[in-house]
C-alpha cells in the first residue's frame, strides 16, 4: 500500500466558523477528516497528517513557510511515496512554484490542493479535492510538484489563480493540464515530467530583496528610481503583450540600465496570461533588451519570483542567473 504524507498549512479548506469569522482550527479539521468514510476506504492509500504551526491564511505565507513545507517533505522524503499539501488558494501557485525549484532531483508527487468552500460546510469542494489529490499522489503517474483543483491537475509552476469565486479557481494558460478527473482520472502522459533519476536535495530559500513592477498606461517610471539600488537582487517587469513598454518610457530605460549596472537581474514577463515574451520583436520591447533585461518567455509571474529566489539562494553569479532565467529548469518555460 502506498504511503502519503498530508501537510496541513491552513487555508479555507480546514477553516471553521468562529465568532470572528472563518479561521483554521486543527482539531476541528481532523475531526471532519475522520468523518469522511472514503478517506479510510480500502482503495485509498495509507495517509498520515502533520500540521504546521501556526496554521495560516495563505495571504500570510512567506519564504519562511516555503522553507518549512520543503523541510517537512525533505525530512520525510524516504518514508513516503508522495505528499499532499493542503494550502489556501490565494498564494497556492506561488508555493507550488517555489517547491518545484526547492525540491531538487524530486521524483515523487507533491500535490497542492485546497478549496473555495471549507470542509465544514455541507456544500463544499474540499472533499473531492482531498480525495482525488490522495489518489493522484498514490497513482505512480506523477513525479513532480503539481496543483490539483476543480477536476484538473496542473503543473505547479505553470498555474495561476484565475478566480476568487468559481470552484475552478486555477488555470494553466500556457501548458496543458496534466490530468483531468471525470468518471476516471485521465492522465496526459506526454505532458508529465519523466521520473527524475537524480539525487534528491532540498534547497532552502533566502529572503532576498525581489520586486515586481506592473506597467500600465501613464506609469511614472521615475517613481521607481529610488528602489533600483544594489540591494535589489531581482525584479520582474510585467509588460504589455510580447514585452512592450510605453513609447514615452524614456525615464524607464535609464532606470533599467542603472539597475542592471548595479547587478539587479531584470526579468520581463507579459501581463497576458496566454502567450510569450519576445524581446526585440517590436521596437517597443527592443530597448528593454538593450538595457540589460532578459526574457521570461511564457513563465508566470509566480514562477518567475520563485525562480529568482531559488537561483539567488544557490549563490550563483548574476550572469549565471540571467542565463538560467531564460532556460527551462522544471518545465516552467516553453522554449
Amino acid at each position: 500500500m502506498k504511503k502519503i504524507l498530508v501537510i496541513y498549512t491552513g487555508g479555507t479548506i480546514g477553516m471553521v466558523n468562529t465568532p470572528s469569522g472563518y479561521a483554521p482550527e486543527k482539531d476541528a479539521f481532523h475531526n471532519l477528516l475522520d468523518r469522511i468514510p472514503e478517506l479510510h476506504a480500502e482503495a485509498m492509500p495509507h495517509w498520515d497528517i502533520v500540521d504546521m504551526e501556526p496554521l495560516l491564511d495563505s495571504s500570510n505565507i512567506t519564504v519562511v513557510e516555503w522553507n518549512a513545507i520543503g523541510q517537512l517533505i525533505a525530512d520525510h522524503y524516504d518514508n513516503y511515496d508522495g505528499f499532499v499539501v493542503l494550502h489556501g488558494t490565494d498564494t497556492m501557485a506561488y508555493t507550488a512554484s517555489a517547491l518545484s525549484f526547492m525540491l531538487r532531483g524530486n521524483g515523487k508527487p507533491v500535490i497542492l490542493t485546497g478549496s473555495q468552500i471549507p470542509l465544514c460546510e455541507i456544500r463544499n469542494d474540499a472533499r473531492d479535492n482531498i480525495i482525488t489529490s490522495l489518489l493522484i499522489a498514490a497513482s505512480g503517474q506523477v513525479h513532480e510538484v503539481c496543483l490539483y483543483f476543480g477536476g484538473k491537475l496542473l503543473r505547479g509552476n505553470r498555474a495561476i489563480k484565475y478566480s476568487a469565486d468559481d470552484l475552478i479557481a486555477f488555470e494553466s494558460p500556457n501548458y496543458p493540464a496534466l490530468a483531468e478527473a471525470g468518471i476516471a482520472i485521465r492522465y496526459n502522459t506526454p505532458a508529465l515530467l519523466p521520473p527524475n533519476r537524480g539525487r534528491f536535495a532540498f534547497q532552502r530559500l533566502k529572503n532576498v530583496p525581489i520586486g515586481v513592477i506592473k506597467v500600465f498606461p501613464g506609469i511614472q517610471f521615475d517613481l521607481f528610481d529610488s528602489i533600483m539600488t544594489e540591494r535589489l537582487k531581482g525584479i520582474v517587469i510585467e509588460t504589455f503583450g510580447a514585452g512592450n513598454i510605453p513609447g514615452h518610457a524614456d525615464s524607464l530605460l535609464p532606470i533599467i540600465r542603472k539597475a542592471s549596472d548595479n547587478g539587479t537581474v531584470i526579468i520581463v514577463c507579459s501581463q497576458c496570461p496566454h502567450g510569450t515574451v519576445s524581446l526585440g520583436a517590436y521596437e517597443a520591447s527592443s530597448a528593454l533588451k538593450e538595457a540589460g533585461a532578459v526574457s521570461g518567455y511564457d513563465i508566470t509571474t509566480e514562477a518567475a519570483v520563485a525562480k529568482l529566489y531559488y537561483l539567488f539562494s544557490r549563490g550563483l553569479s548574476r550572469d549565471e542567473i540571467r542565463v538560467r532565467m531564460e532556460r527551462s529548469m522544471r518545465g516552467e518555460i516553453t522554449v
